[in-house]
């Protein structure tokens, strides 16, 4: 691994490659500029693998978080006719919608 201390740029085909997987186009100066960026984010991500953390605990999130929902128990579905009964315009028992398709 490079040292952090020292942030050298990427190279060229590192930026490219990154650039590809997000399937962006980087101009000649959006390389350079974001070559020296990237190779500063990298060498914070070394400081951090130096930094003591064999007595943390692993979380999830920052904050105590935890599903509210309501338990899922079953039931007889709704009849067709209360459905229909909400829609703006219906033909015989089915929902009316412009057409999306033309004929040819």
């Amino acid at each position: 691994m490079k040292d952090a201390s020292k942030n050298q740029p990427l190279d060229p085909s590192g930026i490219e490659h990154v650039a590809g997987l997000a399937r962006i186009r980087l101009t000649r100066e959006e390389k350079e500029k974001l070559g020296a960026q990237l190779s500063d984010i990298l060498g914070y991500m070394e400081k951090l693998k130096s930094a003591p953390a064999d007595d943390l605990e692993q979380l999830s999130h920052i904050l105590p978080l935890k599903n509210v929902t309501r338990p899922d128990e079953p039931s007889s579905p709704a009849g067709s006719e209360q459905y229909l009964r909400l829609a703006p315009e219906r033909e015989g028992g089915f929902f009316k919608v412009p057409p999306v398709i033309e004929e040819t």
